[in-house]
């Protein structure tokens, strides 16, 4: 027979199947996330959304919110534009909206007005439902912290006649101005260096550093983001509260193991852990050195290795007694902690002088015997063998979370502006790594079997 290579058909005309879903995978990402949203009640988020009884008819808000959840599961961000040309040509959004194509500024509207009050819940609804399936461990919590870099304008002028006229003025200025921001950021071990003159390349450098951000805090539980909070503090240690605080008010308890690193150790914070029956596994700031460092440790001139004699009084390597001068409140300590300061009764002619102190008066030495016990409790925590798991599961489940949010799906900056909005946006970032890691795990899971 010959063979006929005439084609009476038109590839742009329809065809066969009319339903979405027989073009996609079983194990499509959109069919495992619809089935999860499935189980939860999205309508009581969306019961107050007002009615219109002219126009057009209105979108269909569940849809809408998991159109919405799963551009962000999918994109890490998403914004309204690109939520509505994935509808227009992304099968698998068309799948969710049902052929249906809102335009940005109505997704813009739902996200800013509908959700903005109702998020939180939603996340908290997604992770129960997440955690229950996967049996998600919330008594080992892995925290921290990064600055994401915010929607603010900066001033990119300076008077060029005043500039010139009070040079010498300005750079004192400005000598003043970092010698007061190193102050601030001491806990980090980042000092900007000052100098008599200043370049403008140099100054930009220091403005790199120091672009306004956020201070967002995640804790993580078994690589999903249990807890998630927003504020402006510049310092992790005074993040940790707060973080808790929030975890409890979720899940109706505290964590017994909340990890994270040097950031996080403090006297309130610590006291806060034993307060609430939480264990200590937050590292201090000199927690290296303490266990690393052995020359540090076992100096014979820090105070906390003088030895103590048969009635109580400490002496230093000479054998002086250091008599106690005052007791002082610590500035800032809201659980009222004290410093008690010590002095030398007589370091003259001292052999030792070079190596324990660096004035010619006598040495003083600030000890707070609570704190030292609480930092000995830290060590013996991380080191032991549960302790070492939990540091090595912090760094690659905490830090390894930022790094998949920033790098693997380029989230590095903060799109809206004012607090709320931004706690919104960050929660939609949260969901979103919290389904893309649940689909992950589920299809590792199929691979496997």
């Amino acid at each position: 027979m010959k063979i006929s290579t005439i084609n009476y058909n038109n590839p742009k005309q329809g065809y066969l199947p009319l339903f979405l879903s027989d073009c996609l995978d079983l194990l499509d990402p959109v069919l495992t996330f619809d089935r999860l949203m499935g189980g939860i009640d999205l309508n009581k988020y969306l019961t107050d959304i007002p009615e219109y009884t002219t126009g057009r008819l209105r979108y269909n808000p569940v849809n809408m919110l998991k159109t919405v959840l799963f551009g962000f599961m999918t994109s890490g961000y998403c914004s309204p534009r690109e939520l509505e040309d994935n509808c227009k040509v992304n099968i698998r959004f068309m799948y969710l909206m049902d052929h249906q194509t809102p335009s940005y500024r109505t997704f813009g509207y739902f996200i800013n007005e509908v959700l903005q009050d109702k998020i939180e819940n939603i996340f908290n609804d997604i992770n129960q439902a997440i955690f229950n399936e996967e049996h998600v461990d919330l008594q080992h919590i892995y925290i921290d912290g990064s600055k994401f870099e915010a929607n603010a304008n900066k001033y990119t002028w300076v008077w060029k006649k005043a500039t010139e006229k009070f040079r010498y003025k300005l750079y004192e200025k400005i000598t003043a101005e970092i010698e007061e921001i190193n102050k601030e950021i001491a806990w980090s071990e980042v000092q900007i260096s000052t100098n008599s003159e200043y370049v403008p390349d140099y100054l930009n450098e220091i403005i790199d550093q120091l672009l306004p951000a956020y201070n967002v805090q995640i804790g993580v539980a078994d690589e999903y983001i249990a807890v998630v909070d927003v504020n402006h503090y510049r310092s992790d240690m005074d993040c940790f509260i707060p973080l808790m605080k929030h975890f409890k008010q979720t899940y109706g308890f505290y964590p017994k193991y909340p990890v994270a690193d040097a950031s996080y150790g403090s006297y309130n914070n610590y006291i806060f852990c034993e307060q609430n029956g939480i264990e200590k596994y937050m590292k201090f700031p000199m927690f290296k050195k303490e266990t690393k460092d052995r020359k540090y440790h076992e100096d014979p001139f820090r105070a906390v290795n003088f030895r103590i004699d048969e009635q109580g009084v400490m002496r230093c390597p000479n054998d002086k007694a250091f008599h106690l001068l005052y007791r002082r409140s610590v500035r800032g300590n809201q659980y009222g902690r004290k410093e008690e300061l010590y002095e030398c009764e007589d370091c003259s002619g001292c052999p030792y002088a070079e190596k324990c102190k660096k004035t010619a008066k006598n040495r003083t030495v600030r000890i707070n015997q609570e704190l030292t016990a609480m930092h000995q409790e830290v060590i013996e925590n991380l080191e032991s063998i549960h302790g070492a798991l939990l540091r090595m599961n912090r760094s690659i489940q905490a830090e390894g979370t930022f790094r998949i949010m920033k790098n693997d799906r380029w989230y590095k900056r903060i799109v809206r502006r004012g607090i709320n909005s931004v706690k919104l946006e960050v929660l939609l970032v949260a969901i979103g790594h919290n389904l893309y890691k649940y689909q992950n795990k589920k299809m590792r899971n199929r691979t496997a079997a």
